[in-house]
């Protein structure tokens, strides 16, 4: 099993909207693709909570059950597609991906 996480510091304002709305929206987009290719164990995203510690905006948390379900997921295009409004919105990325 491979663990992808990923962390995003979002731009206070970027794409017409502030942080807290592009925020929404990047879940939204990512929620859609909670199911898109095989192989997808869990895949959960989170806004960071008002008065919670946080240094980043959102963060995905995702379990897949081999690297080629990862690759497959990355190719998608789906995935592909939303790929140019966060590279828009974000300030910041942090990756991680990892075998259990």
């Amino acid at each position: 099993m491979l663990r992808h996480i990923v962390m995003w510091q979002l731009k206070d304002y970027a794409e017409g909207a502030d942080k807290a709305a592009n925020a929404v929206k990047m879940k939204t987009l990512l929620d859609a693709c909670a199911g898109i290719v095989p192989g997808i164990l869990k895949f959960e995203t989170a806004i960071a909570q008002p008065g919670l510690e946080a240094t980043y905006d959102v963060v995905l948390y995702s379990e897949f059950t081999s690297k080629a379900a990862l690759d497959a997921y990355q190719e998608h295009p789906q995935h592909v597609a939303l790929k140019p409004f966060i590279g828009a919105i974000r300030q910041a990325r942090q990756c991680m991906d990892y075998d259990v």
